[in-house]
């Protein structure tokens, strides 16, 4: 590798929704941008997060330098309690994201060896080779920030999430001065946010729920419940206003919410009126003609807030005919069956339940950048490379198509996805470099521990086929069977249409054992195979399934 070039390596993010991560790499020094996790699609059973493939980083390891993270969402901040154990370097955040990153560390009971830095939007940090601007954008959660990253070759940006919001909750509008200041002097490359590429227009301020929210609030002839993801304080903030303006009292169920609304406020960057909050252990007992309830579990995760209110089993409030229910949120793909599912919960107990956005009034916005807010942000920034990041590759193609409509940028544009490094040369050229490893790896967040791909496999094998465990007892001195086998299934054939094939496949194994020879009996793995084998072969002629076999030999 060139020292005096600049790879960008994308290790997560491009051509997938989540697991944001960008390394980049000058000489033998190496920064990385954002560390996130996704949540499994159905087909990875079992899979409680999936996180980036961190192989080149690992081999790299003595070159990684830092972590510098955008903002607290979970898809740039939610692998770090993964690969810290790994990389152990300093990671740099905004006060709100570091407490969300402190808090995550804690449970893990990896805090204590942490190095964490606070910065804020306008500081300037230098690591190695690299200069970093931290530029402040509007998103739907507090200090978030872009970066301005100066390299021995030019200057990079990368905007993390982000929209233009001209009215924002706390009163801190997006930097555009700042892009507008680096346009001018000139930058090398943009690395840009594509999730909401598909929408033309402009994304609504965050102000824009105020109207429906109130007005619901208000119509409201009992209880309220508010679902919003935790992060989003804007969105906490606006509930706690409207609430307090309709006199109604606030409270907070779910961990994931009162443990942000605490770190949000002790940073003041929640404002809760004195005497304004419920306690959650008061909230059954409360008045519900003057209550709001916060709850998280928007998406219907299994042992959300939100999912055991909707069937009636939480234990610090319960759900009646005539309460209110407004899912403040977007649905994510992936997840609309369960969301669903929970809907139908909630109306068969027929709570009011509000869960899509009217374009004049709605209950919820996004946080993401329209068609016509990546438009001005390319025209202020005037990149010479262009290079569409955070998307599947549909939003990526798209956003690339709308960086070439603009043709007064001229910028060149690189589509590329999670593995394809680019690198940027002294000259000032750009291309494509050979692939590195990149990909996900799924994890147990029980256990902490990596599924391999293997067992994901095994279990789809179980989901589709079922299982067959055949049971045989050898004597270990004479190699002979004890009894006939014993045949257990789970999920293979109905017991109706299994019992004949099951007899057949007793005569198999003790054929099998018949003829395997002395030696091939008294090793268990050898048998077990062996049986494994003809097993396979006859269910497979019969049934056209192939169940997981798992022979158990008993010693007699």
């Amino acid at each position: 590798m060139s020292q005096t070039s600049l790879w960008a390596i994308p290790l997560g993010g491009l051509g997938e929704f989540g697991m944001n991560m960008l390394a980049l790499r000058f000489g033998d020094e190496i920064i990385v941008i954002d560390a996130g996790l996704m949540f499994p699609e159905q087909e990875l059973l079992g899979v409680d997060i999936v996180i980036p493939d961190i192989t080149y980083l690992k081999q790299n390891k003595r070159m990684v330098k830092a972590i510098v993270l955008t903002h607290a969402h979970e898809d740039h901040i939610g692998s770090i309690p993964y690969i810290l154990p790994e990389l152990n370097v300093p990671i740099y955040g905004t006060q709100f994201t570091l407490a969300i990153v402190k808090k995550k560390l804690e449970e893990h009971g990896l805090l204590e060896s942490a190095k964490l830095t606070e910065i804020a939007a306008g500081d300037t940090t230098t690591i190695g080779p690299f200069s970093i601007e931290y530029l402040h954008v509007t998103h739907s959660t507090v200090d978030c920030v872009a970066l301005a990253v100066r390299t021995p070759v030019g200057v990079i940006i990368h905007t993390g999430d982000f929209k233009i919001d001209p009215t924002p909750v706390d009163g801190k509008p997006f930097d555009l001065h700042a892009f507008a200041r680096y346009g001018q002097e000139g930058v090398l490359a943009l690395f840009s946010d594509s999730t909401n590429v598909e929408r033309p227009g402009f994304t609504p301020s965050e102000r824009a729920v105020i109207v429906r929210l109130e007005e619901l609030f208000r119509a409201a002839p009992k209880k309220v419940v508010v679902s919003c993801f935790s992060s989003s304080v804007h969105r906490i903030q606006q509930v706690i206003d409207i609430a307090r303006m309709v006199g109604r009292k606030v409270g907070f169920v779910g961990r994931s919410m009162v443990d942000n609304v605490e770190i949000a406020h002790n940073l003041g960057k929640l404002r809760i009126p004195d005497g304004s909050v419920v306690r959650p252990q008061d909230i059954k007992t409360y008045d519900p003609h003057r209550l709001v309830v916060l709850a998280s579990g928007t998406q219907a995760e299994p042992l959300s807030a939100l999912s055991r209110i909707a069937v009636d089993n939480h234990r610090l409030m319960n759900i009646t005919e005539n309460d209110t229910v407004i899912l403040s949120a977007r649905i994510i793909p992936g997840n609309e069956k369960n969301i669903f599912r929970m809907i139908d919960h909630l109306f068969r107990r027929r709570v009011l339940v509000y869960y899509e956005s009217g374009r004049s009034a709605p209950i919820h916005v996004s946080g993401h950048a329209s068609q016509e807010e990546m438009k001005i942000l390319l025209q202020l920034v005037k990149p010479k490379y262009f290079i569409p990041v955070h998307g599947e590759y549909r939003q990526l193609f798209r956003h690339a198509a709308l960086a070439e409509q603009l043709g007064a940028v001229g910028a060149e544009i690189f589509l590329i996805e999670s593995g394809q490094p680019i690198e940027f040369t002294a000259a000032g050229n750009a291309r494509k470099r050979e692939p590195v490893t990149a990909g996900r790896v799924c994890v147990d967040s029980g256990s902490l521990e990596e599924i391999e791909d293997v067992v994901i496999r095994d279990r789809r094998h179980l989901s589709e086929d079922g299982v067959v465990v055949p049971i045989i007892a050898i004597n270990k001195h004479t190699g002979k069977m004890e009894i006939a086998p014993e045949i257990v299934t789970r999920g293979f054939l109905p017991s109706e249409d299994g019992a004949e094939i099951l007899s057949q496949a007793r005569d198999v194994i003790l054929r099998t054992v018949e003829q395997s020879s002395q030696e091939e009996k008294t090793d268990w793995s050898v048998i077990k195979e062996k049986i494994r084998a003809d097993l396979k072969r006859f269910l497979n002629k019969q049934t056209s399934k192939r169940p997981l076999i798992l022979p158990v030999i008993l010693e007699v």
